[in-house]
C-alpha cells in the first residue's frame, strides 16, 4: 500500500533489492566479459606472419586471436544479456516475497493501530515467535495499549466521581430552593436557614472545584520554578488552619518538625502538608490523637502524619489514594476525596514517594519522602 508522500516500505525495499542485484549481476557480466577477452588473448602466440589453415583458407594469426577474443566476449555478452533479466526478475520476486513476510508482523501492527478506538483498547498484537526488533515493536505497542487502557479507565472513573460529587451540593442548593418556593408562609428566618446551606453548599463546590484543579495542574505537569523549601516551616500554618476543628474534637495533636529541606514548588508542597493534616483531624475520633513529625533521611527529607481513627482494612489502605475515595463513610467525614489523590500526585511530581499503613485500634500513618536538596546535612529522621 502506498504511503501518504509515495511508495510503501514494501516496494522501496524491492525496489532496493532489485537495482542491488541488477548492479551486481552488470558488475559480473561486464567482469566476465573482460576476463573471457583476457584469457583468450593469453594463450602463446605464434611467430609473427605464421599462418594456419582453416577450412583450407590461410588465415594470419594475429586476425585468428583478435576473431576467437572477439567470439568468445560475443558468446559471454550473449548469455548474459538472457540471464541478465532473468537474474533481475528472480531478485524483485525474491525480495517482494522475502519482505512481504519480514514486514508481515509490522502490517499487524499497523492494522491494530488504524482499528483501535476506545470501545477497543483490550485488543492486543501479542506476536508470537521470533521477530527481532519486530517483536520488540508489538510489545511495546501491546504495553502502550495497556497503560492507555488503564489512563482512559482512570480519567472515565475520574469524570464520573467528580461529576456525582459537583451534583450532591447542586441538588442540595436545588432542594433548597425549591423547598422554600413552595412554603408560601417562609418567614426572614427560614430564608437565612436556606440562605445559610445553599451558601454551605456553594463553599463544598468551590472546594471541590479548586481540588481539581490542583489536582489537573499537579499531574499534567505544570508547577512554578522549585525554589527551596523547608517541610518543618510548613506544619504550624497546616496545623493553625485545622485547631478549631481538633478543639472541637478534643483531639491531642503533637509536633515534631526537624528540618527537612527540599526544592519544589511552595504552594503544592504547603498542600500536601495541609492536606494530612486535615485528614488526620477531618477522620478522627473524639478525644483520638495527631501526630506530625518531619525530618532527614539520607538523600531525602521525610514527612510522616500519624493520627487514631476509624479502622481501615489493610486491602483498601492504597485505595485511598485514588480520587473520590474515603476511609470512612460520607457522613463521617465531609470532604471531596481528593486530598490523597492531591498529595501523591503533588509528591510523584516531585519525584518522590508517598506510602500508608493502617493503625492497629484505628487509624492510618502516611509517610512522604522526597529528595533533598544535594549538599543538604543529614537530619534526625523522622520517627
Amino acid at each position: 500500500m502506498a504511503g501518504r508522500h509515495g511508495p510503501g516500505l514494501r516496494v522501496r525495499l524491492v525496489a532496493l533489492c532489485t537495482v542491488l542485484a541488477a548492479g551486481v549481476s552488470a558488475l559480473l557480466l561486464w567482469l566476465g566479459w573482460l576476463l573471457v577477452g583476457g584469457v583468450v588473448s593469453a594463450v602463446p602466440a605464434l611467430p609473427p606472419g605464421t599462418t594456419v589453415r582453416l577450412r583450407d583458407q590461410p588465415v594470419s594469426v594475429d586476425a585468428l586471436g583478435r576473431a576467437l577474443a572477439e567470439a568468445a566476449r560475443s558468446d559471454v555478452l550473449r548469455a548474459g544479456l538472457i540471464a541478465f533479466p532473468l537474474v533481475v526478475l528472480a531478485a524483485a520476486v525474491l525480495s517482494w516475497v522475502a519482505v512481504g513476510r519480514v514486514l508481515r508482523p509490522l502490517r499487524q501492527v499497523t492494522g491494530m493501530a488504524r482499528r483501535l478506538s476506545v470501545e477497543s483498547l483490550d485488543e492486543r498484537i501479542a506476536l508470537a515467535g521470533a521477530h527481532g526488533e519486530v517483536t520488540e515493536l508489538a510489545d511495546s505497542f501491546d504495553a502502550m495499549l495497556d497503560r492507555l487502557a488503564a489512563a482512559f479507565a482512570m480519567q472515565a472513573r475520574f469524570v464520573a466521581n467528580a461529576s456525582h460529587e459537583l451534583r450532591t451540593p447542586l441538588s442540595v442548593m436545588r432542594t433548597e430552593v425549591d423547598v422554600t418556593l413552595a412554603d408560601p408562609g417562609a418567614d426572614l428566618a427560614e430564608l437565612r436557614r436556606m440562605a445559610e446551606v445553599v451558601r454551605a453548599a456553594t463553599y463544598r463546590a468551590d472546594a471541590l472545584i479548586a481540588a481539581l484543579l490542583v489536582l489537573a495542574r499537579t499531574e499534567s505537569g505544570v508547577a512554578r520554578h522549585p525554589v527551596p523549601v523547608d517541610l518543618a516551616q510548613l506544619i504550624d500554618p497546616a496545623v493553625a488552619a485545622v485547631r478549631r476543628e481538633a478543639d472541637q474534637r478534643a483531639l491531642r495533636v503533637t509536633v515534631s518538625a526537624a528540618p527537612a529541606p527540599v526544592t519544589g514548588d511552595p504552594a503544592l508542597l504547603e498542600r500536601v502538608v495541609g492536606n494530612l493534616v486535615e485528614n488526620a483531624v477531618r477522620h478522627n475520633v473524639h478525644g483520638g490523637w495527631v501526630r506530625v513529625q518531619t525530618g532527614g533521611a539520607p538523600g531525602a527529607s521525610e514527612l510522616r502524619v500519624a493520627s487514631s481513627g476509624v479502622p481501615v482494612a489493610v486491602s483498601r489502605v492504597d485505595e485511598l489514594f485514588e480520587p473520590f475515595r474515603r476511609g470512612v463513610d460520607r457522613a463521617a467525614g465531609g470532604g471531596s476525596g481528593l486530598g490523597l489523590s492531591i498529595v501523591r500526585a503533588v509528591v510523584s511530581a516531585h519525584r518522590g514517594s508517598v506510602s500508608a499503613e493502617a493503625v492497629d485500634g484505628g487509624g492510618l500513618v502516611v509517610n512522604v519522602r522526597l529528595p533533598a536538596p544535594q549538599g543538604s546535612p543529614r537530619n534526625g529522621e523522622a520517627g
